[in-house]
């Protein structure tokens, strides 16, 4: 019998300097933008339920609207003083302000709420004075030709093509700097 020791099978241990291998954990933008998304949901929730805990104990009494609206909301807009000393551009500018204090309306002079169309606030600021209200009519007809393309054939096909009132309202303002500018 042979005594010579058989080879020995030595596995090494990774040296302290070497790097242990790593699986590959670099994550995609899309992936880190979802983990701080999430990190910070978790975050405002927990800020959130803080936040209550610690005011739980503030005692507050509901606000009655009554108390504090002191006008009676069923007037007139206030009369706004004409920034324009020309008539056409004065009446401009006070339909903007009615459209403004008391609301846009589409396919109709006024609806229900009390709300106006474009013409329907400048009929309303002309008191009758068709002439007025014929000069102011054109005078916002070519604001909006100007700003949108002579395709446009009326101030109320216009006014009724929008959603909600921002543009009209916007076009009623420049049709009075308009007027004011032309000396109408």
């Amino acid at each position: 019998m042979s005594t010579t020791p058989a080879p020995a099978r030595h596995q090494s241990a990774p040296a302290a300097d070497q790097p242990a291998a790593r699986a590959d954990t670099t994550l995609s933008l899309d992936a880190r933008l979802a983990a701080i998304d999430a990190a910070m949901a978790v975050q405002l929730d927990v800020a959130a339920v803080a936040y209550e805990v610690r005011t739980a104990h503030i005692h507050t009494d509901p606000v009655d609207l009554a108390d504090i609206v002191t006008v009676p909301v069923d007037t007139e807009p206030a009369p706004l003083a004409d920034l324009y000393p020309t008539p056409v551009a004065a009446l401009l500018q006070r339909a903007h302000h009615r459209l403004i204090s008391g609301g846009w309306c589409k396919d109709a002079l006024v609806d229900e709420d009390g709300a106006r169309c474009m013409l329907g606030a400048i009929r309303a600021e002309a008191g009758g004075n068709r002439g007025l209200e014929t000069d102011a009519v054109a005078a916002l007809l070519d604001a909006i030709r100007r700003e949108f393309g002579a395709d446009v054939d009326s101030v109320p096909g216009f006014n009724d093509a929008w959603a909600n009132g921002r543009v009209p309202i916007r076009m009623v303002d420049r049709a009075a700097r308009l007027a004011d500018a032309r000396s109408l």
